[in-house]
């Protein structure tokens, strides 16, 4: 294989900020002032922030930028486009900068900030990389927008096609084509990218992890084995809409009872089963304070270690709700909106992040699962995808209290420079 021709005529960048300076520079974007958290929901202000955050990042390291036809934006080191990297010889890193609303720092923007400091950190030992490299932003990981998680991914990979993506609307109505054409961006180029995909060897995706599994085996860097399988069901529970005054209690068909059996039974199915079982959003008619509700819809989210187990959870929940629901006088319907089966990472490339990381003498660094889906899990059909895990002292997520520590962040730079090194440089 040859050497990959530099991005810049030296093919050493200029002076570039380190972690903690592009981490401080990152942090004010998109951060609510009251709640503390970060909206930086796709095609919208904060997150062309964000974007133009990395296209700076890549110009001050003269990589070579372009953004492909889904809007993920990319930066090249030793080729100037992915046309110039051969089949299967590119090695990438990176996640995403979009956030779920009032969302932490970490979730996304670790991995993408870690990828530019451990370029530079690569770089900065004199390794010769001997394969492309690419640091990428996938757009729309969090599907806060427009309802739907890893877009940018999906659209790359076929799994979501232009058409479908066409119909995706936001609260407002503006559509997803929209949205990006006000952000610059062309939407008439949304499609599948395999030639793009096709030169990618391995795609390492860094993340701070969602639990405390690291927290308690008292490692500050892992690696993902599996994403548990996981869905969202829609449950609408029909009763009768009257007065909360004068109604007995005897003679309504009051749906909030049925939907709040069916919380407490998700809860416990979970438990025996090993799962999580959630019911996060729910919509009341007519939403008065002094109504019987006519309909309670409510948004079931279970994640399993295993195909089996998630069956035995969901199945077990929508029977205890129609058989409550009989009960009540209520009509139930159940619609399942989205699945995901179980991803497992590339075992090759897995074991070859072990090897590359575990230190002589000292206990391997260990393997985890997640309930939590990512762009390298939907990547996982396409490419060789593995992931690495930050450890998460108190393993809160999605919230602005999600946090890791200076150490770990930085941690987790080191061992994503060594993987860049290990699997780039031989």
């Amino acid at each position: 294989m040859s050497h990959p021709r530099p991005a810049s005529p030296t093919g050493t960048a200029r002076q570039t900020p380190d972690f903690l300076t592009m981490w401080r520079d990152l942090a004010p974007l998109g951060r609510h002032a009251t709640s503390g958290g970060y909206r930086r929901y796709a095609w919208g202000g904060a997150d062309r922030e964000c974007r133009a955050w990395f296209r700076e990042q890549a110009e001050l390291r003269e990589l070579a930028y372009e953004v492909d036809r889904n809007g993920n934006q990319w930066a090249w080191y030793g080729v100037r486009s992915w046309a110039e990297a051969g089949p299967g010889e590119a090695v990438v890193t990176g996640s995403h900068l979009d956030s779920v609303p009032d969302g932490g720092a970490f979730d996304g923007p670790l991995g993408v900030v870690s990828a530019f400091a451990a370029l530079d950190r690569l770089l900065a030992r004199g390794a010769v990389p001997t394969r492309p490299l690419a640091l990428v932003n996938f757009g729309d990981e969090e599907g806060a927008r427009f309802g739907l998680a890893c877009v940018g991914s999906r659209l790359a990979t076929g799994r979501l096609t232009p058409a479908d993506a066409a119909l995706l609307r936001d609260a407002d109505g503006i559509t997803l084509p929209a949205a990006m054409e006000a952000a610059g961006y062309d939407p008439e180029t949304l499609g599948p990218d395999p030639d793009r995909l096709s030169r990618i060897g391995a795609f390492v995706e860094l993340h701070v992890e969602q639990g405390r599994s690291l927290d308690l085996t008292g490692d500050p860097v892992g690696i993902a084995g599996s994403i548990w399988p996981h869905g969202r069901w829609r449950y609408d529970f029909h009763g009768e809409a009257n007065h909360a005054g004068t109604t007995r209690l005897g003679d309504r068909r009051d749906p909030m009872l049925t939907y709040a059996g069916t919380v407490l039974e998700a809860r416990r199915e979970a438990e025996l089963a090993g799962a999580v079982a959630t019911f996060g959003k729910v919509a009341v008619e007519p939403n008065g304070v002094n109504a019987i509700p006519s309909l309670v819809r409510g948004w079931l989210d279970s994640r399993a270690p295993d195909q089996a187990s998630l069956d035995a959870v969901t199945s077990a929940v929508e029977a205890a709700a129609r058989t409550r629901a009989a009960r009540d006088g209520i009509s139930l319907d159940v619609v399942r909106e989205s699945f995901t089966p179980v991803v497992e990472f590339h075992r090759a490339l897995g074991a070859e992040l072990g090897r590359i990381l575990d230190a002589p003498g000292m206990p391997p660094v260990p393997v985890l699962g997640t309930g939590a889906g990512h762009d390298a899990g939907i990547l996982a059909d396409s490419v060789p995808a593995a992931m690495l895990f930050v450890r998460n002292p108190t393993g809160v997520s999605h919230s602005p209290a999600e946090h890791a520590a200076e150490d770990d962040c930085l941690a987790g730079v080191e061992a994503l420079t060594d993987v860049l090194e290990g699997l780039a440089c031989v």
